[in-house]
C-alpha cells in the first residue's frame, strides 16, 4: 500500500512539474519569420484572431489595461498581471506582443495579450 501511495505521489509531482515547465516560456522560433500585424490592420481581422505586434506601450489606462502604439495608430491592450513574467517596460521600450483580437458590439476593439517581450536595440 505504501508503494502505491508513493508512486501515485511521485506521478502527480511529475505531472505538476511538467505543466509548470510548459507555462514558463520556451522556444518561439525564428522571430524574423513572424508576420507582424499593425494597429490599422486589426479592424479588418475577425474576432479571436491571433496577432503579433511591435510598438510601444504609451500609457496605462486602467488595471491591466494599456494603450499600445505603432507607426499606424493606437489600440487598447490588456495584459494580465501574471503575463508580465517580471518584465518592466517604459514608453521608450520597443516591445513585441502576441495576443488575441477581442471585438465587441459595445466596446472598442482591444488585444488580449498572452506574451510580451522587449525588442533589443540593434
Amino acid at each position: 500500500m505504501k508503494k502505491v501511495l508513493f508512486l501515485s505521489t511521485a506521478l502527480i509531482c511529475s505531472f505538476a512539474a511538467l505543466a509548470s515547465a510548459q507555462t514558463n516560456g520556451g522556444f518561439i522560433g525564428n522571430s524574423e519569420n513572424i508576420s507582424i500585424t499593425t494597429v490599422n490592420q486589426i479592424e479588418n481581422l475577425p474576432d479571436e484572431s491571433y496577432v503579433t505586434m511591435q510598438g510601444n506601450i504609451t500609457s496605462q489606462v486602467g488595471h491591466e489595461k494599456y494603450m499600445f502604439a505603432d507607426s499606424t495608430g493606437t489600440i487598447k491592450i490588456e495584459i494580465d498581471d501574471d503575463d508580465w513574467n517580471g518584465l518592466t517596460v517604459g514608453p521608450e521600450d520597443k516591445i513585441q506582443i502576441q495576443g488575441e483580437v477581442d471585438k465587441s458590439w459595445t466596446k472598442p476593439t482591444k488585444i488580449e495579450v498572452d506574451s510580451i517581450q522587449i525588442i533589443p536595440s540593434k
